[in-house]
């Protein structure tokens, strides 16, 4: 799109809403997964691995871009949630 204000400010919006709604799904997820009597203990750890990787990673981002350009990095963002998914499909016959 080259420098077009207009079209940063709707991915912008578009990036923010999209990681709320992840968001408050994971939340939900990780509500499920705690036991009503540890609740808040297994919750803060829960909540604490979510956001360890993404800092780890979120460091390395420049130099990754820097060294393979935006298309492989995006691939290979790509490629890094593909086990994820397969986790999560896994994963949902046992959730109940």
């Amino acid at each position: 799109m080259g420098h077009d204000i207009t079209w940063l400010y709707v991915t912008i919006t578009m990036d923010n809403l999209s990681a709320g709604l992840a968001g408050a799904a994971f939340i939900a997820f990780l509500s499920s997964l705690t036991n009503i009597q540890f609740t808040a203990v297994q919750y803060a750890i829960f909540s604490s691995l979510m956001t360890l990787l993404p800092k780890i990673f979120g460091g390395y981002s420049g130099t990754l871009v820097e060294q393979f350009g935006y298309g492989e990095f995006f691939i290979i963002t790509t490629l890094i949630g593909i086990p994820v998914l397969w986790l999560v499909y896994k994963v949902k016959p046992h959730i109940s």
